[in-house]
């Protein structure tokens, strides 16, 4: 039987390859909004990156994994990574929800990804079952969100939450550039997933 949460948080992401950057924001929301637990679950094939290549689902399981294994209110999920077809949000929100029946859901994403989000599937049924912390970096311009969710309900706009995340320098882009061009990735993310990204000669 599941574990009863009663607010429940969800990173979502690609996690090519997890970093500093998607700890701190789900730290930072787990103490803002009292998440007993926050679940790390990596895309299986998100259908906004079609136009690259992602690494292996496995690969970036293990990966975070890894990363997340030293905090004992963080875990991971691989329903999209074993769900075929593309990763919806709105169908894994679905599927936490059923597992965790009576839980208030918070789904951490950065602010750059919900700047997207009238191109996400079941939009308007996606924001009455969760709500969205966006997290953002230092000095990102929240007038950007504010005009873009201009042609969501105003009541769904209410549930999401901007985040200032210091760490959100860092980027998943810049550490594959930086693991293909021989440069250090050390401090950038854990060590275990340091290890991990060399000695498999990902990213190269």
């Amino acid at each position: 039987m599941a574990q009863t949460w009663k607010r429940l948080g969800i990173m979502g992401g690609t996690f090519d390859p997890i970093h500093y950057g998607h700890l701190v924001a789900a730290e930072g929301a787990r103490h803002a909004f009292q998440l007993e637990k926050v679940i790390f679950i990596p895309a299986g094939r998100p259908p906004h990156k079609t136009g690259r290549k992602i690494t292996d689902p496995h690969h970036r399981w293990i990966m975070t994994e890894l990363a997340v294994a030293s905090n004992p209110y963080f875990d991971t999920s691989s329903i999209e990574v074993e769900r075929p077809g593309y990763s919806y949000t709105i169908d894994t929100v679905r599927e936490v929800r059923n597992l965790y029946p009576g839980a208030e859901i918070f789904f951490i994403t950065g602010a750059d990804a919900v700047l997207e989000i009238l191109n996400w599937k079941n939009v308007n049924e996606l924001l009455e079952m969760c709500w969205f912390i966006a997290a953002t970096r230092p000095g990102y311009p929240l007038g950007n969100l504010k005009r873009r969710l201009a042609g969501i309900d105003p009541e769904h706009v209410k549930r999401i939450i901007p985040m200032e995340v210091p760490a959100l320098a860092i980027s998943s882009t810049e550490i594959r550039a930086r693991v293909r061009e021989g440069r250090p990735i050390k401090y950038l993310l854990p060590e275990p997933v340091e290890a991990y990204i060399l000695n498999r000669g990902l990213y190269k």
